[in-house]
Parts: C-alpha cells; sequence; structure tokens
C-alpha cells in the first residue's frame, strides 16, 4: 500500500490540513475564522427547541448562530417540548442550505451557546495520523495547495488512459468513466482496466472533495462482470469510508453507493459565496509569500472589491509580522488578484 503523509498548513484566517496518499493529494481539511463553533461536528451545544414535529419524530433546534439542527426523537430522548431547552452533541454539519443533525445528551438550561469545541484541526488530522509525523511549514503550504488546486477540480485522468468527472447535483454526486480511445482487440480489456482504475480514483477524489451521499458510478462498457467490479469498488470505499453502503451494478452498467455524511463538504465551503473567501484567503498567502522572500519589498495586492473587502480584515495580522508595507487595493473590472510591487 502506498504511504499517506499528513501536513497542517497554518495561515491568517485559514487553518488547512492536507493527506497525501501516494504522493497525491488525498484530503483537505479546511477550518476557516469566523465560522459558528456551534455548527462544527463534535461540538457540545446547548440549544432551544425551536419546534417539535411528533408526525415525523424530529425536533428543530435553535443553536443560536447559523442554521437549526434536526434532532431525532428516537427512544431514550425527552421529554422534548418548544421552548425547552437540551443539551446535544452534532452528530452532522450543516451543509446546502440544510441544517446538521444532533445527537442528544440531556437537559440543559439557557441561553443557547457552545459548551464545548468539536474536535480541533490537530486532533482531526492526528486520528487519522494515529502516530506518523505531521508536517507543518513551507511543505505543509505546497501541500494544502496542490490539494486545494486539485479539489476544485472535475476531470481526473486515469493511469493507463481514460478520465473519470466528478459533478456534484442537488441529489447525488454522479461520477462518469470516459475510457478514452481504446479500439480493436484490446478494447474490452482496457474498459475492464479503465474501470478497476476509475473505482481507485473515484474513492480517492470524493475523499478529497469530502462528498458523500448517493454516489452513482456511470461505468465505462457494457455487459460489465459485475462481482469483480462489486469487489473492486467495496476495497476501494470500505477501508476508509466507514458506513459506506454499496449496491450491485446494474444492468444499466451504473454502480450505486452511498457514504456517511458527516462534515460539510470540502467543495462546498471552497465554492461558497462565488468562491468570494477562497480568493481572498488565497491573496493573503499570496501576500505572505511575497513578503517572506523580499523582506524589504512594499507591496500591494489589487482585488475585485469583494475578494478586498474579505481579505482587508485579516491585513494587521500579515502587519505585525511584517510591517506597514503590505497594502490592499480594490479594483473595479478585476475579477480575481494580483500581487505587486510598489
Amino acid at each position: 500500500m502506498s504511504s499517506r503523509r499528513f501536513y497542517i498548513d497554518r495561515g491568517v484566517g485559514e487553518s488547512r490540513g492536507a493527506i497525501t496518499l501516494g504522493g497525491r493529494p488525498e484530503r483537505l481539511i479546511l477550518v476557516r475564522e469566523g465560522l459558528p463553533a456551534v455548527q462544527a461536528l463534535g461540538a457540545r451545544v446547548a440549544a432551544r427547541v425551536r419546534s417539535v414535529d411528533r408526525t415525523l419524530a424530529i425536533a428543530f433546534l435553535d443553536l443560536g448562530e447559523g442554521p437549526d439542527a434536526v434532532l431525532n426523537l428516537a427512544a431514550g430522548v425527552g421529554p422534548i417540548v418548544e421552548g425547552g431547552w437540551v443539551e446535544v452533541e452534532i452528530k452532522s454539519e450543516a451543509r446546502g442550505g440544510k441544517g446538521g443533525s444532533a445527537r442528544w445528551l440531556g437537559p440543559t438550561s439557557g441561553p443557547a451557546r457552545l459548551l464545548a469545541a468539536g474536535p480541533s484541526l490537530e486532533d482531526r488530522i492526528g486520528a487519522l495520523a494515529k502516530g506518523a509525523p505531521i508536517v507543518e511549514g513551507p511543505p505543509a503550504r505546497s501541500a494544502a495547495d496542490l490539494a486545494q488546486e486539485e479539489a476544485l477540480q472535475t476531470v481526473f485522468p486515469l493511469r493507463g488512459g481514460g478520465s473519470i468527472a466528478v459533478e456534484t447535483t442537488r441529489a447525488l454526486v454522479a461520477v462518469d468513466v470516459d475510457v478514452g480511445a481504446a479500439k480493436g482487440d484490446g478494447a474490452k480489456r482496457a474498459v475492464w482496466e479503465a474501470n478497476l482504475a476509475a473505482l481507485s480514483e473515484a474513492a480517492r477524489v470524493l475523499r478529497l472533495k469530502g462528498l458523500g451521499g448517493l454516489v452513482v458510478i456511470d461505468l465505462a462498457g457494457r455487459g460489465q462482470d459485475g462481482p469483480p467490479l462489486l469487489a473492486a469498488a467495496r476495497a476501494a470505499f470500505a477501508p476508509d469510508n466507514p458506513g459506506v453502503a454499496l449496491g450491485p451494478v446494474s444492468r444499466f452498467g451504473t454502480l450505486e453507493l452511498t457514504i456517511p455524511r458527516r462534515s460539510r463538504a470540502t467543495l462546498e465551503i471552497l465554492t461558497d459565496g462565488s468562491s468570494t473567501v477562497t480568493l481572498a484567503l488565497a491573496l493573503l498567502r499570496a501576500l505572505e509569500r511575497e513578503a517572506a522572500a523580499d523582506g524589504g519589498a512594499r507591496l500591494e495586492a489589487i482585488a475585485a472589491p469583494a475578494i478586498a473587502a474579505a481579505a482587508r480584515p485579516f491585513l494587521s495580522r500579515l502587519a505585525d509580522r511584517f510591517g506597514a508595507r503590505l497594502d490592499i487595493r480594490a479594483e473595479d473590472g478585476c475579477d480575481s488578484y494580483e500581487v505587486m510591487r510598489r
């Protein structure tokens, strides 16, 4: 098995955890400042019961910040009354405009507040590393940058030819396998090898993007040998995705599986708000990189107004390290950013 390496990149406004497998990005964990701690996976929260739906056996909880969480009224939960106060643990994070889910711990008193933070970035990477070294500094910055760049891609080449495309909808994640230009006597074998490579690559890419829920893989070719492909899919997905469930290969050549969703998808964080925050944080990293490389240069980042506005509150943090030689200027007509010497 290829070895994994673990990295933590600490930046202004955001820290990133990256994991590589065989030198390729496999996971990217983002921790951004300003996001409500009460919404984070594993957080313990005092929440107010906003409403109860006895028909569906669920309650909606006001966490104090962000969307309401859903509490399933299973056996052992309660009593739950509207307006009451409960202590819960966040079991899955909010995503796609939908609230997360919570686990009941017991009754409590108001107001709505954070009782205990969820696992830190160090805790999360450490749990995956299981004692392996965790690298910080410039190598971690490079690893996180590469992982972020790849997480935003849609098409991924396969070893031996062909590619997969990974796209999301409101209902599911679609993975399309393209075998490429294989023809002739070797075409059947090329299709088989492409499907095997696609399953392994799809597992890696979904972990990198943090995607889960219903996944439909449209395999290449027709008349696939279903049981061996299902065994290959189980080997690719099950070890690193606890709780994954796989269905058989259908007569239409598709394989369906479900991956439990607990954390908000990395891809959603990167693309939320038309990527404004993601670009603002990249601007700050670029300023930091240039300032560290040239200790005397006066630097100015020219950026789209929305990006400049998102980045400017963090500028003082860089000034504490590099002095008052950095600036950010908004410019109409600019759709990204550029760092220049003044």
